[in-house]
């Protein structure tokens, strides 16, 4: 095994990709935390896309961006247009629709709603259908999706440190304060050690209870079918 000098493999931990599916519950407490982080170091967020709809697919189920609307898909694609306008855009869409979603039980992937809530964040009035009628946001999102696929990864949140990949930290009360600083050095102390591969804490009968406390706004808001099978939440849209 090639010896690997931490020092030689820990970069500045200061600008962060971070790839999220706006229907994860997960992936939006997580982003939850790392907002905090942000507002105390400065961190910068690079807000990338994965599906969660498109690693699940069933056979007998179109690929999402063969849909007219797609539930997280067709939310990305219009977060894909808005970053091209701004990226604080993109950073304002995502934390209005994950907190109408997993906070408010509400429906983000209606498409009147997601109408209004592109009007609460100042985005342009004709957002929306602009993104809907540009294929190429198609390929902004399946480029990133692709990106995970590609370094091995198979869910969010992923995040990306340059070269480095880690998947999680996976979340149901984020941290605030000294807290979640004292998380993010946890989390990026992972980069000095690229062959540790995985640490994890079994879920407790109580710890099923309180998770699914915390998920209980998204799953009033959902309207599709979630399994959940060992690692991930796997999210199957009807029809």
């Amino acid at each position: 095994m090639t010896d690997v000098s931490p020092a030689a493999v820990s970069p500045a931990a200061h600008e962060v990709d971070f790839h999220f599916d706006p229907m994860c519950p997960f992936a939006y407490q997580t982003s939850v935390w790392i907002r905090e982080v942000r507002r105390q170091n400065n961190l910068q967020i690079n807000w990338k896309f994965f599906s969660l709809e498109e690693v699940n697919l069933r056979e007998d189920q179109k690929h999402p961006w063969e849909r007219e609307w797609s539930y997280g898909w067709s939310l990305m694609r219009i977060g894909a247009w808005l970053r091209r306008q701004d990226p604080a855009l993109l950073d304002a869409w995502y934390e209005r629709i994950g907190r109408e979603l997993h906070i408010n039980g509400g429906q983000p992937h209606n498409p009147e709603v997601a109408r209004r809530l592109l009007a609460e964040i100042g985005a342009p009035e004709s957002a929306l259908d602009d993104a809907l009628a540009d294929p190429t946001t198609h390929d902004d999102v399946h480029r990133e999706h692709q990106r995970v696929i590609d370094s091995g990864g198979f869910g969010v949140p992923t995040l990306f440190f340059g070269e480095q990949v880690l998947f999680g930290p996976v979340l149901i009360d984020p941290p605030s304060g000294a807290d979640a600083l004292r998380l993010w050095d946890l989390t990026t102390g992972w980069l000095q050690f690229p062959h540790v591969f995985e640490l994890q804490r079994p879920k407790s009968p109580d710890d099923q209870k309180q998770i699914r406390h915390t998920l209980e706004p998204y799953l009033a808001g959902r309207d599709w079918i979630s399994i959940n099978r060992g690692k991930e939440i796997k999210f199957e849209e009807q029809g």
